[in-house]
């Protein structure tokens, strides 16, 4: 079972890897690769995560709205931040986003996913929720069964999603992102090249570096309390995925 599962990653990871190589002639692609422009990057959820990845996305170059059920708040955090920080509603964000990030409470997925369905059709979604069966109820439930990447990619149809941001907790990734050295690892998930590439960008933007575990369902580990979570160095992640069923 272990040496099908292997296989398979390989053959994905391969897969992944010549597809970035046609992506790369197209500009959106070609841009996030070459890393010649700054990303327009929405935020939709401008809590803890949100607004740590918006601050250190900010630092790296990137033009970035932020979002939440408190505009107020947001217009705050964009006026604090200056520069390129904006703040809007999230569908105002979604809009504005060549990428859009969400982070929200898993229990908002399904609704967020009908209010931002016209704005994240053929995006780029970075998705850093975690279902939390203890605050997010039923629907949480639901999605570690059928696994978080699988599941927000059914509560999120038509965007190109990539799994990411889950494995470290907001209060770390200021100061692992100042961190000199060899760089800690970042697990990321998805089925799509383009959005593989720009997650990747995102990630080693703020300090950490991309490591691909999989496709979207290799996301069920992208959550708290598995192997994965917790601060690895890209070996370390390449060495427990091989472990992993």
């Amino acid at each position: 079972m272990q040496t099908n599962n292997t296989s398979g990653r390989r053959k994905f990871l391969l897969a992944t890897g010549t597809a970035g190589l046609v992506f790369a002639v197209l500009p959106f692609a070609a841009r996030t690769a070459s890393g010649a422009e700054g990303l327009k990057v929405g935020i939709v959820g401008s809590g803890r995560i949100g607004s740590t990845l918006g601050t250190l996305w900010l630092k790296a170059g990137h033009e970035v709205m932020f979002s939440s059920l408190d505009l107020e708040q947001d217009k705050a955090l964009a006026a604090r931040l200056g520069g390129k920080a904006r703040a809007g509603t999230p569908k105002e964000a979604a809009a504005f986003g060549e990428v859009v990030m969400i982070a929200v409470p898993y229990s908002a997925m399904p609704q967020l996913g009908r209010d931002l369905a016209t704005s994240i059709k053929g995006k780029v979604v970075i998705d850093t929720s975690n279902p939390i069966s203890g605050r997010d109820g039923d629907i949480a439930t639901w999605a570690r069964e059928k696994g978080a990447g699988l599941a927000s990619a059914e509560l999120l149809p038509g965007a190109r999603l990539v799994r990411a941001f889950n494995a470290i907790g907001y209060a770390r990734l200021t100061e692992i992102s100042q961190r000199q050295g060899d760089r800690i690892g970042m697990p990321i998930a998805g089925d799509n090249a383009d959005a593989i590439a720009v997650g990747s960008r995102l990630v080693r933007d703020i300090g950490l570096e991309p490591v691909l575990i999989g496709p979207l369902a290799m996301g069920k580990y992208l959550l708290p309390g598995t192997p994965l979570a917790g601060e690895h160095s890209a070996q370390s992640i390449r060495e427990i995925v091989a472990t992993l069923k």
